[in-house]
C-alpha cells in the first residue's frame, strides 16, 4: 500500500465512523423531538380541558376556534415555544480539531495533525494554527512558493495532498530505509540521513543490528512515540480530576448501595474535591497488582549510597553461591573417566540441590500492590482506614463480614513498570498502595469513616443469584483448598452465593452461565488453585395448582375438591383441612412482601424470647415491659398496614368467591421458611394467628378461662406448633418434585383428639408419641389435597434484550422459538438500522444460548440475559390423553411432548426420586440368566 492509497483508506474510515456516530446522534434526537411534541400535546390538551372547564362554569357558549386559539396561546406563553436544535459538532472525529490519533501500536509509533504542525512551522513559516487546519484535507503545498492551495487553484498539477507529502512519504521513508519496504534490505546511508535530519540520538549498536524490526522500533520510538501522543491528548482532552468528580461522581454514589445513607459530608468532600487532610479519605482500588519483591523502591539500592549489613549478607551470599557452583561445574567436566563423575556427584548432595532451588525460589516473592484513585482527603503512609467488601452497605455498616482496619504500609507512584515511592498522596491522583494484602481480593474501597461510608466497588443486584452448580475437587485432598477459594470468591464477588446443602455437597449460585463460567475460572487459577469438577447446572422451580377446565373428578367425590379427612397411625387425632390456590394478586402481594413478612416474624420471636424471660424476677420484668412498651408503636404501625393492603387484596377476591371473606385474622402462618407465598388458615383456632397486633392478642388472652386445662388432657392446642411446622415442611417440598410451592392455601377446618384409655401410659408420653405422627400425616394430607387439583410448574425466566439488524432478525427468532423462548415485543430504533428485541427465555433452556445466537448470527447479534422471576408452564405434567378425540389424534401413548412432564422426571431423576414409567431397559432383544 502507497502513501496516497492509505490516505484514501483512512479518509474512508473516518467517514463510515462518523456515519454511525451522525445515525446514533439522529436517532436520540428524533427520540427528544417526539418526547418534546408528546409534552407539548399534552399541555395543549390540558390547557384544553381547563378552559372547557371555565367556560362549563360561566355556562357561556364560544366557539370550537377561540378555544383552539386560546389554548395555542396559552401553550405558547407557558412553554418554551420552539424546539431547541443540539449542535452535534463536538461529536464528530477530525483531524484538523486535533482529536484524531494516527499510530501504529505493532510499531509502536503515533502522532496527531498538531506535532507535525509544530514541526513544519519553521521550515515553511506558516502558522502553526493554520498548519493544524491544512494539514488534513483536500489543501496542497505548492512547491516552488510555498503557498497552501486548495482543490479549485490545482489548474491540472499533479500535486499530492499536504498529508501524503509532508506526513506519510516521511514515514514511508523510514520503513524503506529501516526495512527496506518493498526492495526487503535497508538503506544505513538513509538512515543515517533520517537521524541527523530529525535530530535523533540512536544507539551505536541499534544502528549496527541485523535485526531491521529492532532499527525501526528505535527510530519511531526517538521521533514519534507511542506514549506522548497519547499523554499529551488524554492531558487536552479529558477532565481535570476537580471538574471530572464534580460530573460524575454525583451518579456513582446513586449508583451505589443504599445511596441515601451516605454522609452527606462524605458526599460533599468527594464532588467538590476536597484535598486537605481534614477531609474524609475516600479511594477505590480497581485491581491488586502483583510485583516482585526485586522491583520494590525499598529493595533498590541509590545510586551512590552506603549499603546496609544485610543487603552485604545477601550479596555475599549470592556470590558464594554462585561461586561454588561455578566450581563444581568445572571440577565435572575435567573428569574422564566414570569413577571420577562418580566422585563428583557424590559430593553435591541431595540437600544441598534442594538448598539452592529453594532459594531460587524464595529469592524473589511477589507482593500485591493496590492500584487506586484517591477522590477525597489526603492519604499518608502509617495511616488506618477502613476496607469495605464488596458487599458492604452503608445502610447496616456493622453486618457480617465486617469491614476490616487496615494500616497503610507504602504508596507508591507507578510510573509504568517501576515504582517511586511517597509519603503523601492528595486527592485525585493515581497511586499504588501496600498493606492490602490478604483484605482485598479483586477490588475494593478506602474509607476513612465507617459510618455513612460509599462503597464504590459494590453491585446493586436487581435479583437474587439463580443458577447453581455442586463442585468437587479433582483430588480429594484438596478439599480444604476449594472451600477456602469458594469463601474468598464469595467475598470477592458480590455476585456469588456459597452454601453447603444438607446432602453435604457444596454449591455455589451465580448470576447465569458467564458468571459461573468466570467464578470457576477464578477459583481454578486464583483462589482454590486446585482442579475443580464442576456438576450439571441446578435450576429452581416451583409448584403451584390451578383450576383447570379439564380435571379430573375428586378422589372423595363427597367432599369438595381439595378436602381431606385423614387419621394418624394410632387411630387418635382426625384432621380435616382443605388445599386451594391462592389468587393471583394476593400472591405477587406476598412476593413483593417478603421483607415485610419475615421482619414481623423476627419481632414476634423476639416478643416471645422476651415474655419467656419474664418469669425469671421482677427486675427482669419491670425492664421488658419497658422495651416492649417503647417497641409496640412501631410493630403496631407495621402490623396495621401490612393487615389493611392483605385485607383489601382479599376483599376483592371474596367478590368472585366467598372462601377469601375474614381469611387474614386467621392466618396462622406463612411459607416455605414461615416468609413465602403461601398461607395456613386456622378455622378451628387452636394456632395462634400471625396478623394479630398487640390489642387482639391481649383481648384474645382476657377472653380465654382464667383456669389452666389439666395437665393430662391432650386437646388440638397441643398440636398447632406440630401443625405449622408439617405446613412448612409440605410448602418447602412439594409433591412433584420436592421444589417449593407457591400460590396455595391450606384451610385446618377441624382437629378432633379421641380421650385415651385411663390404663394406657401418661398423657406425656403419648403428646411425644403422637407428635411424629401429627407431622407425618399433615404433610401427607397436605400433598394430598394438591394433587386433587390440576398441577403446574413455574419456570424461572430469563428476560432477553437483543440488538440485531433486519438481516439476522429471522435466525435471532429461530434461536429463541427452539429454546421455548416468547417474543414480548420489537422495536425499531429511530435513525438507526437496528431491532430491539425484548423476550422471556426460560432459565432452564438458557446454557449456550448466547454462543448459539452468536454463531447463528455471525456475531451480529449479543444477548442480555437478567432473571426476571417465575412464569407459570400451563401444562399438567399428569396429562393423558381421556376424550375420544384426544385418544383418535394422539393416541393412547400420547404422541405429544408433554415438556412439563419431561422438566418434572428430569429434576426426580437428580434428586434420586422415583420416576413414574420410566424404562431401564429399552429394545432388549436377549437377556442371560444364570441358574444354579
Amino acid at each position: 500500500m502507497s502513501a496516497a492509497e492509505a490516505y484514501t483508506h483512512l479518509s474512508k474510515l473516518l467517514e463510515q465512523v462518523n456515519a454511525v456516530i451522525g445515525s446514533f446522534f439522529q436517532g436520540e434526537r428524533m427520540e427528544v423531538d417526539l418526547q418534546w411534541r408528546e409534552r407539548v400535546e399534552e399541555r395543549v390538551a390540558a390547557a384544553a380541558a381547563k378552559e372547557q372547564e371555565k367556560l362549563e362554569k360561566k355556562a357561556a357558549k364560544t366557539s370550537s376556534s377561540v378555544i383552539s386559539a386560546e389554548t395555542e396561546s396559552t401553550v405558547t406563553n407557558g412553554t418554551d415555544g420552539e424546539f431547541e436544535e443540539r449542535d452535534d459538532e463536538d461529536l464528530y472525529f477530525a483531524p484538523e480539531k486535533n482529536n484524531v490519533i494516527f499510530s501504529s501500536a505493532v510499531d509502536g509509533w503515533a502522532f496527531t495533525v498538531r506535532q507535525f504542525a509544530s514541526l513544519y512551522e519553521k521550515k515553511l513559516g506558516i502558522k502553526r494554527s493554520v498548519l493544524e487546519k491544512v494539514l488534513w484535507g483536500d489543501f496542497y503545498l505548492e512547491p516552488k512558493t510555498k503557498r497552501v492551495l486548495g482543490s479549485k487553484h490545482l489548474k491540472g498539477r499533479a500535486l499530492k495532498p499536504m498529508f501524503v507529502q509532508l506526513v506519510l512519504d516521511n514515514i514511508w521513508a523510514v520503513y524503506e530505509a529501516t526495512t527496506g519496504g518493498d526492495k526487503g534490505k535497508g538503506d544505513p546511508a538513509m538512515v543515517e540521513k533520517i537521524t541527523k535530519s530529525l535530530s535523533l540520538n540512536i544507539s551505536p549498536h541499534v544502528l549496527r543490528s541485523r535485526d531491521p524490526r529492532a532499527l525501526m522500533t528505535a527510530v519511531f520510538s526517538a521521533w514519534l512515540p507511542l506514549s506522548t501522543a497519547v499523554l499529551v491528548s488524554v492531558t487536552e482532552y479529558l477532565p481535570s480530576p476537580p471538574l471530572a468528580q464534580a460530573t460524575r461522581l454525583p451518579a456513582l454514589i446513586e449508583a451505589s448501595p443504599a445511596p441515601e445513607h451516605v454522609d452527606k459530608h462524605l458526599r460533599k468532600a468527594m464532588v467538590e474535591f476536597h484535598p486537605d487532610e481534614k477531609a474524609p479519605v475516600v479511594a477505590y482500588v480497581s485491581k491488586m497488582v502483583a510485583v516482585r519483591a526485586s522491583e520494590l523502591p525499598q529493595s533498590k539500592r541509590k545510586a551512590g549510597g552506603m549499603m546496609t549489613a544485610d543487603e552485604a549478607r545477601e550479596i555475599a551470599r549470592r556470590k558464594r553461591a554462585e561461586f561454588a557452583k561455578a566450581r563444581r561445574a568445572d571440577e565435572a567436566q575435567s573428569q574422564n573417566e566414570v569413577n571420577g563423575m562418580g566422585d563428583v556427584l557424590n559430593s553435591i548432595t541431595i540437600d544441598d540441590e534442594q538448598e539452592t532451588e529453594a532459594e531460587e525460589q524464595v529469592e524473589d516473592p511477589e507482593h500485591l500492590i493496590g492500584f487506586a484513585r484517591l477522590y477525597s482527603g489526603t492519604l499518608t503512609v502509617g495511616d488506618e482506614v477502613y476496607v469495605l467488601p464488596p458487599k458492604f452497605s452503608p445502610a447496616n455498616p456493622h453486618a457480617v463480614p465486617k469491614p476490616e482496619k487496615v494500616v497503610v504500609t507504602g504508596l507508591y507512584l507507578m510510573m509504568g513498570r517501576g515504582l517511586e515511592s511517597l509519603t503523601s498522596v492528595p486527592a485525585g491522583v493515581v497511586f499504588g498502595i501496600a498493606g492490602l494484602e490478604g483484605h482485598i481480593l479483586k477490588s475494593g474501597t478506602l474509607c476513612s469513616q465507617l459510618e455513612g461510608a460509599v462503597n464504590l466497588a459494590g453491585v446493586s443486584m436487581g435479583s437474587q443469584p439463580i443458577v447453581r452448580v455442586a463442585l468437587e475437587p479433582a483430588n480429594p485432598g484438596d478439599l480444604d483448598k476449594m472451600i477456602n477459594g469458594m469463601k474468598l470468591l464469595e467475598q470477592s464477588d458480590p455476585c456469588a452465593v456459597y452454601e453447603v446443602l444438607e446432602s453435604g455437597e457444596h454449591v455455589i449460585l451465580t448470576a447465569g452461565e458467564l458468571h459461573l463460567e468466570r467464578c470457576l475460572k477464578d477459583l481454578r487459577e486464583r483462589f482454590a488453585r486446585c482442579e475443580i469438577q464442576a456438576g450439571e447446572p441446578i435450576v429452581p422451580y416451583r409448584e403451584t395448582i390451578v383450576s383447570a377446565t379439564e380435571m379430573a373428578a375428586p378422589k372423595d367425590k363427597s367432599l369438595p375438591r381439595g378436602t381431606v379427612v385423614v387419621q394418624t397411625t394410632s387411630k387418635q387425632v382426625t384432621i380435616r383441612l382443605r388445599v386451594r390456590p391462592l389468587p393471583n394478586a394476593v400472591t405477587e402481594f406476598l412476593e413483593s412482601n417478603v421483607g415485610i413478612v419475615r421482619q414481623l416474624y423476627a419481632e414476634r420471636q423476639a416478643k416471645e424470647t422476651a415474655r419467656q424471660g419474664m418469669d425469671e424476677g421482677v427486675e427482669e420484668v419491670v425492664d421488658n415491659g419497658d422495651a416492649d412498651a417503647n417497641a409496640q408503636p412501631v410493630d403496631l404501625v407495621s402490623v396495621i398496614d401490612f393487615r389493611t393492603k392483605l385485607q383489601h387484596i382479599f376483599t376483592e377476591a371474596a367478590t368472585q368467591s366467598e372462601t377469601w371473606s375474614n381469611v387474614v385474622d386467621k392466618i396462622a402462618a406463612f411459607g416455605p421458611r414461615r416468609t413465602g407465598p403461601n398461607i395456613l388458615v386456622d378455622i378451628t383456632g387452636s394456632c395462634q394467628k400471625f396478623l394479630h397486633d398487640e390489642h387482639q392478642a391481649k383481648q384474645l388472652e382476657s377472653e380465654s378461662p382464667d383456669e389452666p386445662p389439666r395437665s393430662d388432657t391432650i386437646t388440638a392446642k397441643d398440636f398447632s406448633d406440630k401443625v405449622s411446622y408439617a405446613f412448612q415442611l409440605a410448602m418447602a417440598q412439594g409433591p412433584l418434585c420436592s421444589e417449593p410451592c407457591q400460590g396455595l392455601a391450606v384451610f385446618l377446618e377441624e382437629v378432633t383428639v379421641a380421650a385415651t384409655p385411663e390404663d394406657e401410659s401418661s398423657s406425656k408420653d403419648i403428646h411425644g408419641r403422637l407428635t411424629g405422627e401429627v407431622i407425618k400425616t399433615v404433610r401427607d394430607s397436605i400433598r394430598q389435597g394438591f394433587l386433587d387439583w390440576s398441577p403446574r410448574l413455574l419456570l424461572a425466566m430469563y428476560s432477553c434484550e437483543i440488538q440485531a439488524s433486519a438481516e439476522v432478525l429471522g435466525r435471532v427468532y429461530g434461536v429463541i422459538t427452539r429454546r421455548r423462548g416468547r417474543i414480548v415485543s420489537e422495536s425499531l430504533k429511530e435513525g438507526t438500522p437496528f431491532f430491539t428485541i425484548l423476550s422471556v427465555l426460560p432459565v432452564a433452556e438458557s446454557f449456550g444460548f448466547s454462543e448459539d445466537i452468536r454463531k447463528r448470527t455471525s456475531g451480529a447479534a449479543s444477548p442480555q440475559l437478567v432473571f426476571q422471576g417465575f412464569e407459570m408452564l400451563d401444562e399438567d405434567p399428569f396429562w393423558v390423553p381421556f376424550t375420544e378425540d384426544e385418544l383418535e389424534d394422539l393416541g393412547e401413548l400420547a404422541d405429544k411432548e408433554n415438556v412439563a412432564k419431561r422438566y418434572m422426571d428430569k429434576v426426580r431423576v437428580r434428586k434420586g426420586l422415583p420416576v413414574k414409567g420410566r424404562k431401564l431397559v429399552r429394545n432388549a432383544e436377549k437377556q442371560k440368566t444364570l441358574k444354579r
